[in-house]
């Protein structure tokens, strides 16, 4: 996935109201040395991210996006963004975008060491080719994610929730998940409850309610998941945030993993265990996330 695009950000305050930020955003070779070595994002992975699905240059839920980036940031101890300036900088990159699908990453780190600003910038890049697992889903395996359900709210300090830069551990279990003869991970507590895939989140279905695990246990609130989960509602089906323990991931009619660049990916197989697939629906699922949504 070639790097396109790139676009450096001069930072404003969250209450700034100026109306056009043309003036801070500013063009680079996306193939050029373009940050310092004292950076902190490559030093350390201190910042924060988003991924997110341009169709025919349109970008994908991108108020969703930006909520969860301010999320982030607050958690991280971030300068919060401008939401309007960050909003502009993804429409700029978007207008780069040619026919088909990209993704779009806005990026806030906090700069260099004692450096008098965070360094920012957004970059635009083909997306992967992701029909196949579209078309004839993923294998999964489960992997401890070495917490509790109850862990995110007794050590904030470990940022879970937050979308951040720091993704050793996410490469790392797809790693261990590839050399287990399957496509993808999810993550589950230690105590016992699903979490999330490490870059995806997991819808069940049980006969005609819709689940997700309950984003308060270090897990993203993933926005192709609200997307999916108010089309679901249109189509008559009923959708529940809970927590879901490991035993039901066997048990469901369905399962996908759902995320803003490969969109709706059915589970095919668990660990071992083979599990259902509803083709229809998750063609169907598909078409609407990639039909323009802002």
């Amino acid at each position: 996935m070639a790097t396109r695009f790139a676009l450096i950000i001069e930072p404003t305050a969250s209450d700034d109201t100026r109306s056009d930020f043309t003036s801070t955003l500013t063009q680079v070779d996306a193939s050029a040395p373009a940050l310092s070595v004292g950076e902190l994002s490559t030093q350390r992975g201190d910042g924060i991210f988003e991924s997110i699905g341009v169709v025919d240059a349109h970008p994908q839920e991108v108020t969703a996006h930006l909520e969860r980036f301010v999320r982030s940031a607050e958690i991280c101890d971030l300068p919060v963004p401008n939401v309007e300036q960050w909003r502009q900088a993804i429409a700029a990159a978007a207008a780069l975008c040619g026919p088909g699908e990209w993704v779009i990453k806005t990026i806030l780190s906090r700069g260099v060491e004692h450096g008098p600003t965070p360094t920012a910038w957004v970059t635009a890049a083909d997306a992967p080719d992701f029909a196949r697992p579209r078309r004839e889903g993923v294998a999964v395996v489960t992997l401890d994610r070495g917490f509790s359900l109850d862990t995110p709210a007794r050590a904030p300090w470990l940022l879970l929730g937050a979308k951040t830069l720091s993704y050793a551990v996410n490469m790392a279990s797809l790693r261990e998940a590839h050399k287990r003869g399957a496509d993808d991970a999810v993550f589950v507590s230690s105590d016992g409850f699903v979490l999330e895939a490490p870059t995806a989140s997991v819808i069940l279905r049980f006969g005609d309610v819709f689940v997700t695990p309950e984003p308060t246990g270090g897990i993203l609130h993933g926005t192709t998941q609200l997307s999916a989960f108010a089309w679901l509602e249109e189509q008559g089906y009923r959708t529940e945030y809970r927590d879901v323990r490991v035993d039901e991931l066997g048990a469901a009619d369905a399962a996908w993993l759902v995320s803003s660049v490969r969109l709706a990916a059915p589970i095919t197989r668990i660990d071992e265990t083979s599990a259902p697939v509803d083709h229809e629906l998750t063609d169907a699922l598909n078409a609407y996330l990639l039909s323009p949504r802002d």
